[in-house]
């Protein structure tokens, strides 16, 4: 106990330092730009940018740590988010993987084939970049025509489409519930496709309490 209380301090102390690197390396590059450049932004400009965005996005990842956390475990946890993209890519990776190990979210088995997921999924993610910054440079009209524009505004229901089949099909009476919830809600108010973040942790709630009404009356 001693031991596993002793390397998860570990993994925080590590984690912290590089999410706080991460963010310094992050800022330095417009701040060297500004400081070679003696380009700065006006204040009021800067101001005006975040109040539209801050709200947005700063909401969504305190959602999106309260949901991932549990499912990636400390280390899968810090690398995700250091690196980034984990709705669209970390994520199912992640749960893939642990559904390929038969390991449960949440246990230290579960942790360690996310965290080995994540930094796979980072380094494949980085040498697919820079082969295509290479290499799509030559192809960049076929690609930007409209005849593909279709294809990549389905690349994320493509992703999550086979995943949420998966899942769903083990637990289709739980998932019944947040799913017919949001089909509704987005007939309904199709603006909300933008806020899909903000939702996940309402779908999360109806999903909860559906798995336990259905626990009480002993259909689960």
């Amino acid at each position: 106990m001693k031991e596993n209380k002793s390397f998860r301090d570990y993994e925080h102390f590590v984690g912290r330092i590089w999410m706080l690197t991460g963010l310094v390396l992050l800022l330095a590059v417009p701040a060297s730009i500004g400081v070679v450049y003696s380009a700065w932004p006006p204040l009021a400009w800067i101001l005006k940018g975040l109040l539209g965005v801050v709200p947005i996005y700063w909401t969504i990842a305190v959602i999106e740590v309260l949901t991932y956390v549990p499912m990636l475990g400390t280390g899968g946890s810090y690398l995700g988010f250091f690196t980034g993209n984990l709705t669209s890519l970390k994520v199912p990776c992640a749960l893939n993987a642990m559904e390929a190990a038969k390991a449960e979210p949440g246990t230290e088995e579960g942790e360690v084939i996310s965290t080995i997921a994540i930094g796979v999924s980072a380094l494949v993610t980085t040498a697919v970049i820079a082969a295509g910054v290479l290499l799509l440079s030559q192809i960049r009209d076929f690609i930007e025509s409209p005849l593909l524009q279709p294809a990549f505004d389905n690349i994320l229901p493509a992703l999550f489409g086979p995943l949420a089949v998966v899942y769903v099909s083990k637990n289709w009476k739980i998932a019944a519930a947040p799913l017919i919830f949001m089909i509704v809600l987005f007939i309904c108010v199709p603006a909300l496709a933008s806020s899909v973040g903000v939702l996940v942790p309402v779908g999360a709630g109806i999903a909860i309490g559906a798995a336990r009404l259905l626990y009480k009356k002993g259909l689960v």
